[in-house]
């Protein structure tokens, strides 16, 4: 298959049609999921879905290391390829490569204004100006809507989508729209959450806020536990 078909039916398209034509440049979505459900794949999911439509894409690490990180990608877009059957795979693989990059803030080293004088640096010096930016492991638990407001101005700056990842735990409260905590009271400052749940066969994504829409779409989409690849639920 060519990458174009793969492409054209991603299950990323299922998503897109739910809020509405996508996330939008300048705006935040977070996934949020309890430990080992699945979150770190889907964010790959997402991006190697913008590196497939030659988008670019900052991948920022907080909880692994870059060969860690690489060697996730490399897994799952191996499997996708096999999955659709993907022709010039060494070719996308190289284009893909080209096209992301990684960075890693261990041991508590993040800021958001160290993400922010990053992307700047990519920009002005080198030539990398990134259609989307994913943050995997940010501390949703210390985080303020001052912060929210950060990224927010870095999306809006740097013209690019920002997705994030969130630790929920089994008994959190939830508001009256359902969103657990520790993002339910940032919620204003999100524009598309959505949850990652596990039934023993699947790992079932729902769409909890759709932007500014009050009406919530039913969203038929699943994290393949096996091969940790977005799939199109029936």
């Amino acid at each position: 298959m060519r990458r174009k078909e793969i492409n054209e039916r991603s299950p990323v398209r299922v998503l897109e049609a739910s809020i509405h034509g996508g996330l939008g440049t300048g705006n935040i979505g977070v996934v949020i999921a309890r430990h080992g459900v699945g979150k770190t794949a889907f964010l790959v999911g997402i991006a190697l879905d913008d590196l497939m439509r030659g988008r670019k894409v900052l991948h920022v690490s907080l909880g692994h290391g870059s060969d860690k990180v690489r060697a996730f990608y490399d897994e799952v877009f191996m499997d996708l390829a096999r999955e659709r059957e993907l022709e010039d795979v060494w070719k996308v693989r190289l284009e893909i490569e080209r096209n992301r990059r990684i960075h890693c803030y261990l041991d508590g080293t993040f800021s958001i204004e160290k993400l922010r004088d990053t992307i700047a640096f990519m920009r002005e010096h080198g030539d990398f100006r990134p259609d989307a930016v994913t943050i995997d492991g940010f501390a949703f638990e210390q985080a303020t809507a001052e912060q929210m407001t950060m990224l927010r101005e870095i999306a809006e700056s740097s013209n690019s989508e920002l997705w994030m990842s969130a630790v929920t735990h089994r008994d959190a409260d939830t508001n009256r729209t359902g969103v657990p905590e520790p993002v339910a009271r940032l919620e204003r400052g999100i524009d598309v959450i959505l949850q990652m749940a596990h039934d023993m066969k699947a790992v079932h994504v729902s769409l909890l806020k759709d932007h500014d829409n009050p009406e919530v779409s039913d969203l038929k989409l699943a994290l393949d536990p096996t091969t940790l690849l977005l799939v199109e639920e029936r």
